[in-house]
């Protein structure tokens, strides 16, 4: 092995000399920090979860929101029927009528 340094070289060994401890120490630093800082973020809030719970309704009140949606849904379909009854109605009522055309070729036809 050829320890020999030229002139133009630096000696490995003394120019990395204790730096790797300090990097060593600052990423140990920066590792502890990150998990305190989540360690700190992870906290069980309580009166959060139960507001959320009392806010939420239960299941017969959802059931019961679901009839009426049903039921509404059902009255509006009902009256949209009955509206287009109405005009095929009285659609139906205008065509009956007679054409004064038709009455006016009757009258000459029948002469």
């Amino acid at each position: 092995m050829n320890l020999k340094h030229a002139a133009d070289m630096a000696d490995r060994a003394k120019r990395f000399h204790g730096v790797s401890k300090v990097m060593k120490r600052l990423a140990f630093v920066i590792a502890g920090t990150a998990a305190l800082t989540l360690a700190a973020c992870n906290r069980d809030n309580q009166d959060a979860v139960q507001n959320a719970e009392l806010n939420q309704p239960n299941a017969d009140q959802l059931n019961e929101l679901a009839n009426q949606a049903a039921m509404d849904a059902a009255n509006a379909q009902a009256a949209a029927n009955n509206a287009l009854n109405a005009a095929n109605e009285l659609n139906a009522a205008a065509d009956n009528t007679v054409n004064p055309r038709e009455a006016d070729e009757q009258n000459v036809s029948g002469m």
